[in-house]
């Protein structure tokens, strides 16, 4: 790949970065303990499939700037997709 590529990348990431500890501020305020779930539950709902994929791609390469918390509800989401992507592997009855 191209140097502007991987610049491009680079890019891209860090503002998903930035916005994901932005919903992870927000989030962890919230005195229930559920931070990490209700981060990735917003993911889920509100951020694009293209989105959440570069995120978890991140958080795979090290997760780099991720909040603990955020770092948390991507492995979360992660997590929750690989479990969908099983399922819908399994023969119905």
């Amino acid at each position: 790949m191209s140097p502007e590529h991987h610049r491009t990348e680079h890019k891209r990431d860090e503002k998903l970065v930035a916005m994901a500890n932005q919903i992870g501020l927000f989030f962890s305020s919230q005195a229930d303990g559920r931070a990490a779930a209700d981060i990735a539950t917003h993911l889920r709902k509100f951020w694009t499939p293209h989105m959440r994929a570069a995120i978890v791609a991140h958080l795979d390469e090290g997760g780099a700037g991720l909040s603990p918390t955020v770092h948390e509800a991507v492995g979360l989401l992660r997590d929750a997709a690989t479990t969908r992507r099983e399922d819908m592997r399994q023969p119905t009855g």
